[in-house]
């Protein structure tokens, strides 16, 4: 089975929205369109067609373009159910054991609570991508906007059980002031200090710095390597005041 192509699309200040076509099959998803247009562009230039929406949570920059996609092309959009009176577009739900397939690939929908309550990520294990929106950052988390501490140490340490080699696609470009915090937060660590330099030069030339590996963020992510909850309640808190 051919692998999906996956493509970036800019947009805002730093978000990614992620195209995912099956050349077999010449289906097209687009993951968390939070700007309708720049997608529908995006695809358009490529000769693809949009047929789903994916979202993984319901915050606007995620959402926004949802209807808009939909207008222009019929796609299905495919949402959390637990949030579902926040996405108004939503015609299928998803929730922990639900699927999402595009051509023969299949996604498994897990519940990663702690951003928002009702967060997914979409895990094509044989792929090895996740789509993961903003629970897990190269080098950081998302801020507990709804969940709890628990929620998002329980999230982190399942998606750092997949495979080392897994290709995780998070949401947005923080990993430069993520990295600077990660070298605050653990002084010592070689691995973080080797990464903060490649992240920093990759800036400099303007590259992006995802997808990120799950094994990177086992070797340098603060909040990946939390041993508990209350240890990363600690370091979220003091990475929103950094």
């Amino acid at each position: 089975m051919v692998s999906l192509t996956v493509v970036a699309v800019p947009a805002f200040a730093d978000n990614y929205l992620w195209l995912v076509h099956d050349e077999a099959s010449g289906e097209t998803a687009v993951v968390d369109p939070g700007d309708g247009e720049a997608v529908l562009a995006a695809a358009a230039d490529r000769g693809w067609t949009i047929g789903q929406v994916w979202n993984t949570h319901w915050h606007p920059d995620h959402t926004g373009g949802d209807q808009r996609v939909k207008d222009a092309t019929g796609a299905t959009v495919f949402a959390p159910e637990a949030e579902r009176e926040r996405i108004p577009a939503l015609d299928e739900p998803l929730a922990e054991g639900s699927t999402v397939r595009l051509g023969d690939h299949v996604g498994k929908v897990w519940a990663v609570p702690g951003h928002t309550l009702g967060h997914v990520a979409l895990i094509f294990e044989d792929d090895g991508i996740a789509f993961v929106g903003d629970t897990l950052f190269a080098m950081g988390c998302g801020r507990l906007f709804e969940g709890t501490a628990e929620q998002m140490h329980g999230s982190l340490t399942r998606l750092a059980a997949l495979p080392p080699d897994t290709k995780l696609y998070a949401a947005h470009e923080y990993t430069l002031s993520n990295a600077r915090f990660a070298i605050a937060a653990e002084p010592d660590n070689t691995a973080i200090a080797e990464r903060l330099a490649a992240v920093e030069a990759m800036r400099a030339r303007g590259e992006m710095t995802l997808p990120t590996t799950v094994a990177a963020e086992r070797d340098t992510n603060p909040f990946v390597r939390a041993g508990n909850a209350d240890e990363l309640a600690r370091l979220r808190s003091w990475k929103d005041r950094f």
